[in-house]
């Protein structure tokens, strides 16, 4: 039996700085999509993350997880296998700003997947926090919506939507998960998982190439993020519930406009300033919802 004290504000904190560095990491996945091509850095990062994360896991020494914690782990990493697949694909073919904001129709499905398995009660301010950021999301997109992008811009939308119903089961697969099990072993075994997964398919596509060009390097880089925020994730979740923790998502368009912007030269409208004034407020919002004395939450592993 695990006994996590639960730290609402302290998590709250810890899922925004995961967001900071994962919507970094995204615009450096993006830049790489771009430059090696989906499948090649998706083979390599996942093999640098596993390296980084069974560095930091292995020597511990710990048991083996017991098999239902095992099952929840390899679950999750096929999830993330996928959703990472779609929403990679999808930045190489829309403007960053606009992929996030399509994303941000996962916290909204995690509630009611809260609610319904891992009977969490919704809070009121929970649920005015995820409507005004989501109100936030429809400015954004109306101003999108006049911009002709053409037909590949549609059809990486359309994987980007699909990443983001992935990505609601994420959401509650990781509360789950980071209450059975500590971030590190979490992240290794999600790490080996997902890197088990693409090589599956390495005997139809053949093994990609080194990344030349200094690419290899970015390709490092990616991993470290990924592998940061994956552990600030899995801390935050087992302090907090993901009804409470989902709406720091919304936080990750402004992270998305700015390097946007920045980076690939995408302008940055008058929709998109309303939009992310509306995220901030419903991140505000939530952020306020849970302020109660600091309880434990018992897990049966």
């Amino acid at each position: 039996m695990n006994r996590v004290a639960q730290h609402p504000f302290q998590a709250f904190l810890a899922a925004l700085a995961a967001v900071g560095i994962l919507s970094v990491m995204d615009a450096v996945m993006k830049a790489l999509v771009l430059a090696i091509g989906i499948y090649a850095v998706s083979i390599w990062r996942s093999t640098a993350n596993l390296v980084l994360t069974g560095a930091l896991y292995l020597p511990r020494r710990r048991p083996w997880p017991a098999r239902p914690i095992l099952k929840i782990h390899i679950a999750r990493g096929v999830i993330v296998t996928v959703m990472a697949g779609l929403f990679f694909w999808g930045i190489g073919r829309v403007p960053l700003a606009q992929a996030i904001a399509l994303t941000f129709i996962a916290p909204l499905i995690s509630l009611l997947l809260a609610a319904t398995f891992l009977h969490e009660r919704i809070g009121s301010r929970s649920i005015a926090g995820s409507v005004m950021a989501f109100a936030g999301v429809l400015v954004i997109v109306l101003g999108q919506a006049r911009a002709d992008l053409g037909t590949d811009a549609l059809l990486g939308s359309a994987a980007i939507i699909g990443s983001a119903l992935c990505y609601a089961i994420n959401i509650v697969l990781m509360r789950h998960q980071s209450l059975a099990a500590e971030p590190l072993e979490i992240n290794f075994f999600q790490s080996l998982t997902v890197l088990v997964l693409w090589l599956a398919i390495t005997p139809f596509l053949g093994f990609p190439d080194w990344p030349e060009n200094g690419w290899a390097t970015w390709v490092g880089v990616a991993a470290v993020m990924s592998t940061a925020g994956g552990l600030l994730f899995s801390w935050a979740y087992a302090r907090a519930e993901a009804s409470y923790l989902a709406v720091t998502e919304y936080s990750g368009f402004l992270w998305a406009a700015a390097l946007g912007w920045i980076i690939f030269s995408e302008a940055v409208s008058l929709y998109t300033a309303a939009g992310a004034a509306l995220i901030v407020g419903g991140c505000f919002v939530a952020a306020r919802s849970k302020v109660a004395a600091p309880g434990e939450v018992e897990v049966v592993t």
